[in-house]
């Protein structure tokens, strides 16, 4: 079985908790820069220039039966709103309906908890709507997981939320994760908890809309999980 992946901070789990899979043959990386990790099952689709990524993805054979999507960026590092939701939104569905014309089954989404389309927050709005457009694209199979606070080592410094992924990771030390598990997860368990899911779901064993909450996500990731 092969695989596809849009890949960014995020994806990186997916991607390296990919590779400890026996079933899984070969796993097809879209990126702006190298990876870290290296595999003969990794063929790499290195782009600067994402706007091309939808073409490459099409140009993949045979087609993957799950293609997952991990790409999101920060309005600070895109340099405002709008040039965010180029990456948030407007790429990632341009994605989706490439997979969906080159006849990907499952579609897995990254997403995040607390999104509405009757938010005032834009960023909650824009989630909300690409959570629903991708949907509507009508896939074998979506999957869309919504994390709370993801925890773990970022390359981008943002202050804010390091304070609180420090308390996160306090909290679950003292508690044995409970304290944790229910605002905040591990970027590890989320990436796990992807590829769990899309597993189960091209066995037939998902249905046809799945919304993985953050409980979900810590039981698929963690208690569940066997590499």
């Amino acid at each position: 079985m092969s695989c596809s992946l849009a890949d960014n901070r995020q994806g990186s789990f997916i991607l390296s908790n990919l590779l400890t899979l026996p079933s899984v043959s070969s796993v097809y990386a879209l990126a702006r820069r190298q990876p870290k990790p290296t595999d003969s099952k990794l063929h790499l689709i290195i782009e600067p220039d994402s706007s091309q990524w939808p073409s490459k993805l099409s140009s993949i054979q045979p087609t993957p039966p799950i293609f997952f999507s991990a790409l999101s960026t920060t309005r600070a590092q895109a340099g405002g709103f709008e040039n965010q939701r180029k990456i948030d939104y407007d790429l990632n569905l341009e994605l989706a309906r490439a997979a969906k014309a080159a006849g990907v089954k499952v579609y897995v989404l990254i997403s995040v908890a607390a999104m509405s389309k009757t938010s005032m927050l834009a960023f909650s709005r824009m989630k909300a709507e690409l959570e629903e457009a991708v949907t509507e694209l009508g896939f074998e199979h979506t999957i869309i997981l919504k994390p709370g606070l993801i925890v773990g080592t970022r390359e981008d410094s943002r202050p804010p939320e390091a304070v609180f992924r420090g308390i996160a990771k306090f909290m679950g030390a003292i508690s044995g994760g409970y304290l944790k598990d229910w605002w905040a997860q591990d970027a590890e368990v989320i990436g796990r908890a992807a590829v769990s899911a899309g597993l189960k779901a091209l066995e037939g064993g998902a249905p046809k809309v799945w919304h993985i909450v953050q409980s979900e996500i810590v039981k698929l990731g963690r208690t569940e999980w066997k590499a």
